[in-house]
């Protein structure tokens, strides 16, 4: 069983940085899903990928996962640039 820790990215649509801080553990697809032949639907018998864990921190989620024996790969975040600029540089 392997899976994927992860900080949540923040929306494009959002202003705000709400549920940024949360760490997520999901499962990695063990099969790849197929279309259902009546209605069409996509889906697999692959129950794990519903399972989303979330955590306060990277090592809270590392840490679940070696008590359970699960194999991770853990993203790091990109540090955030932030460009700081006035209304008044508009104008030079």
């Amino acid at each position: 069983m392997q899976a994927r820790i992860y900080q949540r990215p923040k929306n494009a649509m959002q202003s705000g940085k709400a549920r940024t801080d949360q760490w997520v553990l999901d499962f990695v697809p063990a099969e790849a899903k197929k279309p259902d032949p009546l209605m069409g639907w996509a889906g697999s018998g692959d129950t794990q990928q519903q399972v989303q864990l979330k955590f306060e921190s990277c090592e809270a989620a590392q840490d679940y996962a070696s008590k359970h024996g699960i194999d991770v790969i853990v993203h790091k975040t990109p540090p955030r640039a932030l460009k700081i600029q006035a209304y008044a540089d508009n104008f030079k």
